[in-house]
């Protein structure tokens, strides 16, 4: 690799997940590389993300399993939660990948710069104001925040980035949306014990993916005591001494002592200066790239939630590691196929999916077979309160090519990853029937299912 007069090769902005994956690969394959990052290592997932919120996801399940294990002969006395010893546990744990991170970053043999960074040209950044660094190639990997509505009184609200950090668990707490942060801070809430509300302006829950995923999942969490609010949107917060008032566009009230806003995220580029230098964003306000994640500026590249593809963690890796290869390999990696992306919601109980949705794939081949089945598994077989599991499988009618698998109860998560690898692989109906199941697991019903839904 031939060194330019350039400080680096590659300069990274933002040390979430795809831009500390691009720069480690593109440091082992000879880069100068230098990341430049404002806040934490590790972006979202490991500060204000995934992480965190699977570790209170586990803390609100134990509430659950508690109340199942009096089934099976368990005498327990009524169980006590401390919301400060988890999150300072949580805080603890989120220090100590800190700590990995920059391990990890300066064992590769990258620069780690810290302040916030501008472009200043198509080669050149300034950190801070007052620091000028340049470089071959620069990667805005600067990930998402969260959309907070302009009402009146929203300054009272808190958005899910807030939720890790309450002082205290809110006796009663309003979540607005529907999407998958949403439903999984609803049931963290209602877990831990807190009166919950979800308010949606629709009636359909996690609408990006299969409708009957949403359908089922509203059905469970009711059960479980998350209350629902549908149809409707809070066009006011009015903080008083009981707590916040909530005036919705129904013409209805609540009242809570939290609200939390889960209405979307944006690509996080304000102050980038982006247009300056000639990089265009599209309506979303998301950076565009081409298919090899390079702006218009053919210097300047962009990955993961900052070009709204899709905003899950592996994905900005892959993006991130296909990026590196491009610009200091030999090429040779690909960017991920989006239709078969597997990712699961770790809401209780569990959302897992990948492939398409029905909808999708009768816009994509026209006729489908379709395959269900809904059970009690036995884990809650002698439980007080009943939940049940639910998998989907959509099956092209012409080659019997499996294109989506939908599931939702606990563990939909693993198990779908060992799915997602058949699926990648074109797996067929014939060959799902010619599996044989692990005797008694809720996997065996995905190769189990015979007789499809009739139309």
């Amino acid at each position: 690799m031939q060194h330019s007069d350039f400080d680096y090769d590659f300069l990274v902005i933002g040390a979430g997940s795809g831009g500390v994956r691009a720069s480690r690969v593109a440091a082992s394959l000879g880069a100068r590389v230098a990341v430049v990052e404002s806040g934490r290592l590790g972006g979202t997932c490991v500060n204000v993300g995934c992480i965190p919120k699977k570790l209170l996801s586990h803390a609100a399940h134990f509430s659950q399993v508690a109340e199942e294990a009096k089934g099976f002969g368990w005498q327990l006395a009524a169980p006590q939660f401390d919301w400060s010893t988890l999150i300072a546990n949580k805080d603890r744990e989120i220090e100590r990948l800190n700590s990995v991170y920059d391990k990890m970053l300066q064992g590769s043999g990258i620069t780690i710069i810290r302040g916030r960074a501008a472009l200043s040209g198509p080669h050149s950044v300034l950190v801070d104001g007052r620091q000028t660094l340049t470089a071959r190639h620069i990667l805005i990997a600067t990930g998402g925040k969260p959309s907070l509505p302009d009402i009146a009184g929203v300054e009272h609200a808190i958005s899910s980035d807030h939720a890790f950090y309450l002082p205290q668990l809110p006796q009663s707490v309003v979540v607005v949306g529907g999407g998958y942060i949403a439903v999984e801070f609803a049931s963290i809430f209602n877990g831990l014990g807190a009166k919950t509300t979800l308010l949606h302006r629709s009636q359909q829950l996690l609408r990006h993916f299969d409708a009957d995923l949403g359908r089922v999942l509203a059905e469970e969490m009711q059960g479980q005591g998350v209350g629902f609010q549908w149809n409707d949107a809070i066009v006011a917060i009015d903080k008083q001494a009981d707590g916040l008032h909530l005036q919705l566009k129904s013409g209805q009230s609540l009242v809570a002592d939290c609200v939390m806003f889960a209405t979307g995220r944006s690509p996080n580029t304000e102050g980038l200066g982006l247009a300056e230098v000639g990089v265009q964003c599209n309506d979303k306000g998301a950076i565009a790239v081409d298919e090899h994640f390079t702006t218009q500026v053919p210097s300047i590249h962009a990955v993961g939630d900052v070009v709204d593809r899709m905003a899950l963690t592996p994905v900005a890796l892959a993006e991130g590691t296909v990026l590196a290869h491009r610009l200091f390999g030999q090429g040779g990696k690909s960017a991920p196929d989006y239709a078969l992306v597997p990712t699961a919601v770790f809401s209780h109980p569990h959302v897992g999916t990948v492939g398409l949705s029905e909808t999708q794939a009768r816009e994509r081949v026209g006729e489908v077979q379709i395959f269900q089945s809904t059970f009690r598994p036995l884990s809650n077989r002698m439980g007080a309160e009943p939940e049940h599991v639910f998998l989907k499988l959509v099956v092209g009618s012409a080659d019997q090519r499996v294109l989506g698998l939908h599931m939702v109860g606990e563990g939909a998560g693993e198990l779908i990853q060992g799915f997602a690898v058949a699926l990648q692989c074109g797996v067929t109906k014939q060959q799902l029937d010619a599996t044989l199941g692990v005797h008694p697991t809720v996997a065996e019903e995905f190769v189990t299912m015979r007789e499809p839904l009739k139309p």
